[in-house]
């Protein structure tokens, strides 16, 4: 069923190069939460997601008459949220990092994240500890990260795209994608060795 979802996505952008702005409040209403949840990996300040959400569909209108096709529509728009929200952060003096709590959360939504809050519940304080400073060495390794190397791992373990999908958002060879993430994980993995060789002698 996934393999049809380009077509719709195709078919919608035709009618809006012919004019019909409900067939581009179609594509807002699919892909709002995604593009939400993709700014809001990228900055710290919550208030400001919906407002770059917001430019980042508006810019997407005025440029679909250029939009030719040549990769999906969801990629593309990725693309243009990418490069809105880093001209937010430029324009604000501030870095893109990425959240801890959007770490933890990734594309869940609340109801099929509710078992795994049940499981944390359960688990013993230790357990719970050493959850809980994993989560927060990840992140602090991430936020480490070069700007190129942060926003591919993002791309590629958060927001699930494939390496092909993350050249065509971040502009760039698909070669340099595969080494900007092996260099990113390598970084977190150096980070995170002393903390799992430590647990219980027991390693990843």
């Amino acid at each position: 069923m996934s393999s049809l979802q380009p077509d719709v996505d195709a078919a919608l952008v035709e009618r809006v190069k012919q004019g019909d702005v409900k067939a581009f409040e179609m594509l807002v209403v699919k892909y709002q939460r995604r593009i939400e949840r993709l700014i809001g990996r990228m900055v710290r300040d919550s208030d400001l997601v919906f407002d770059i959400a917001q430019e980042t569909f508006i810019r997407a209108y005025r440029a679909l008459p250029q939009f030719r096709g040549e990769s999906a529509f969801y990629t593309w728009l990725y693309r243009i949220a990418v490069n809105t929200a880093k001209k937010a952060l430029v324009d604000l003096k501030r870095d893109p990092v990425i959240t801890e709590a959007a770490m933890a959360t990734g594309d869940d939504d609340d109801e099929t994240s509710r078992p795994q809050m049940e499981q944390i519940d359960m688990a013993t304080p230790e357990a719970l500890l050493a959850s809980k400073e994993i989560a927060s060495t990840v992140n602090a390794a991430i936020e480490a990260l070069s700007e190129d190397l942060r926003q591919a791992i993002t791309l590629r373990e958060i927001e699930g795209l494939s390496y092909e999908e993350i050249a065509d958002v971040m502009n760039c060879p698909i070669g340099t994608v595969r080494s900007r993430i092996f260099r990113a994980r390598e970084a977190i993995a150096l980070r995170l060795k002393p903390l799992l060789d430590t647990q219980n002698g027991e390693r990843w």
